[in-house]
């Protein structure tokens, strides 16, 4: 394949992240990751959990306290907190750290009702705290370097855009498989159509649990005659986690299974009209050069400096409560198509 280079778009930050001390809530799956590269950052300073002994373990592993949630919250020396609990509790603990004059990380969705995540919204004006959600694949090199070729016109205009998330395992009880894994996919067609869908449709089918959908495909049409679908599921025979751009003028893959050389790939195919079909015109694919990052890393180090600097987050609380409307959205369309 051809090589191509795009710029990421997250250059390093010009603040010291690690003069900010954070805590993070939740030592779970992806909490324990949270505390990492927190402390990879130099900026942890303490954990909690209800599992004791699992905020014990992060602890000791990385040198720091296991404390209780509301000695965190009354600790002046704890200028942030990283919320990775389970989603039922983002909305009432985000607003107790944010009420508490905390800056707050909030992991992906901030909340379960729109009501709540506006009120966090409100919250954080108030006390002139930083809010960030957790969607993590925005900032993927991958897809700000997606992101760039779309603003660039290197597509041309936007026709459709599809993504799978698939996998096997990590079944949920307390949420289906469309607030488990849409939420990263909405976060980016969202960023990348720059609009909100005037419509959305969804169906969904449930296997293992009644009520609990396995399997949904969801439908999103935009003002500006964008389409676009997201598939998910947690009952499939391998991961396929894949988003697809079609414009006028090129497409582009991002697949995040693949080495990092081969992560996106544009693709300058055309179409010619005026005969009596369309025409295809392939085009060889293009690799777009990318340097090498944890997505989770670039994340939290952006929360830092954001909180550092008083900027505001790429996924910041309006971010978050669109994705939040897209999702309700799609789950009220379940609630007549779960089979």
């Amino acid at each position: 394949m051809n090589k191509d280079t795009a710029d990421t778009g997250l250059s390093d930050e010009p603040v010291d992240v690690s003069a900010v001390r954070i805590a993070v809530a939740g030592c779970g799956y992806w909490g324990r990751n949270l505390v990492r590269n927190f402390a990879q950052l130099g900026s942890l300073d303490a954990v909690c959990d209800e599992n004791a002994d699992a905020a014990l373990d992060m602890a000791e592993t990385h040198r720091v306290s296991a404390r209780n949630w509301d000695d965190i919250l009354n600790d002046p020396e704890i200028a942030a907190v990283a919320i990775a609990t389970p989603a039922a509790t983002h909305g009432e603990m985000a607003h107790a750290a944010l009420s508490a004059g905390k800056h707050v990380f909030v992991e992906k969705p901030m909340a379960l009702d729109i009501e709540t995540a506006k009120g966090l919204i409100a919250a954080s004006k108030a006390a002139g705290r930083t809010l960030m959600v957790g969607h993590l694949l925005q900032y993927h090199p991958a897809f700000l370097a997606l992101q760039e070729l779309v603003q660039d016109g290197r597509l041309g205009k936007l026709q459709y855009i599809y993504s799978n998330r698939l996998n096997f395992g990590k079944m949920r009880h307390e949420e289906n498989i469309l607030w488990s894994f849409a939420p990263h996919d909405i976060s980016m067609i969202l960023s990348l159509t720059g609009t909100a869908p005037h419509r959305v449709m969804a169906i969904g089918h449930s296997y293992l649990q009644p009520g609990v959908a396995d399997t949904t495909t969801t439908h999103l049409s935009f003002p500006n005659g964008v389409n676009a679908h997201i598939y998910v599921s947690w009952l499939h025979p391998f991961k396929d986690q894949k988003l697809v751009v079609i414009g006028e003028n090129g497409m582009a893959v991002f697949d995040d299974t693949q080495p990092w050389s081969d992560k996106l790939i544009l693709y300058p195919h055309r179409v010619e009209l005026g005969g009596r079909a369309p025409v295809a015109e392939r085009a060889d694919g293009q690799a777009i050069a990318l340097t090498e990052q944890e997505p989770l890393r670039e994340e939290c180090a952006h929360f830092l400096a954001c909180v550092a600097s008083g900027t505001t987050p790429r996924t910041n609380g309006a971010e978050g409560l669109r994705v939040l409307q897209v999702l309700h959205a799609a789950e009220s369309a379940l609630g007549s198509n779960n089979g």
